[in-house]
């Protein structure tokens, strides 16, 4: 299998894109940066929306209430933190659209790029959506779920275009490496999904008057706990892989992060369940899940070409 970069192809330039000046890759990467961070930074604010109680402080949508678009005295702090997350959103936007220009507009042109940059891009007005319809289902625990994992698509969509954007061969790499790579994806997908569930169960739902989703909180804690135990045992298996084989210093140094993140993630997660879920730990856990996102993608994006 080859291990050049994917084929760059040429296309004349239209009057618009001449308005943009031509990036380096660099740039490209450093847009994604950026997308990564506030993708992340919703994340963290939207937890801090739903932990103070505060889903419905702008009680419909796409207006704040009925007769505004911005909240009034009456709605109190509440109002103030559901609009200021809403207000994070057309930042995300903008960088989204930013980072898709700057990826429209290098030359020579890389198809694989515009695909990854369209679709991230294409996930923010998908996530507004979704945002609105759970504020006007009064905040269905499922929908909130949904509305929370476009976040680590974006991210995973953002951080697959960076690594994509290398210029250097992709190295080869032997397949239980490749093999344990992919499991780790897996592993921290179904990590972030369970951890919806949980939350879906659990005492934080946006608002006082809102249903949960049904589960026993202590049962789909213990499954949660479960696979994360599990992704531990893939990470280790993946960080002492990487030393005893022929792979990149990168790989090498991605992985140990991941497994770093991931025991940070375990220590933050066990506190915040034997102590009564305080907010502030909550948040914590959810910036590290968007964090873990960014890191098994990067580890998967590294993991190279078969082995010859």
């Amino acid at each position: 299998m080859s291990t050049d970069t994917p084929p760059q192809e040429s296309e004349p330039v239209s009057k618009f894109w001449r308005l943009v000046p031509e990036p380096s890759l660099d740039v490209v990467r450093r847009w994604g940066w950026a997308s990564v961070a506030v993708n992340i930074g919703i994340v963290v604010t939207g937890g801090l929306v739903r932990l103070t109680g505060s889903g419905l402080g702008c009680p419909t949508w796409p207006s704040c209430t009925d007769d505004s678009y911005v909240p009034h005295a009456a709605l109190g702090y509440h109002g103030a933190i559901e609009f200021t997350n809403r207000m994070l959103g057309f930042v995300v936007a903008i960088v989204a659209i930013l980072t898709w220009l700057v990826v429209m507009r290098y030359r020579p042109i890389r198809r694989d790029l515009r695909r990854l940059a369209t679709a991230a891009a294409l996930g923010v007005p998908l996530q507004g959506v979704i945002g609105g319809i759970s504020v006007l289902t009064g905040l269905n625990p499922w929908i909130v779920s949904a509305h929370f994992l476009v976040s680590p698509v974006i991210i995973t969509l953002t951080v697959s275009m960076m690594r994509r954007s290398r210029t250097s061969p992709y190295p080869h790499t032997p397949p239980v490496v490749r093999a344990l790579a992919t499991a780790a994806v897996v592993a921290v997908w179904l990590t972030v999904a369970l951890g919806t569930i949980v939350t879906g169960a659990g005492p934080h739902s946006g608002d006082p008057e809102t249903g949960r989703n049904g589960f026993d909180p202590g049962l789909v804690s213990q499954l949660h706990a479960d696979v994360v135990f599990g992704l531990f045992g893939i990470t280790i298996a993946l960080v002492i892989a990487t030393r005893v084989t022929a792979t990149s210093r990168t790989l090498r140094k991605l992985a140990a992060w991941l497994l770093a993140i991931e025991l940070l993630q375990g220590v933050v997660g066990f506190t915040q369940y034997f102590t009564g879920l305080p907010w502030g730990v909550v948040l914590v856990h959810m910036f590290l899940a968007g964090l873990l996102i960014a890191l098994v993608t990067a580890v998967y994006g590294e993991r190279g070409t078969p082995a010859a």
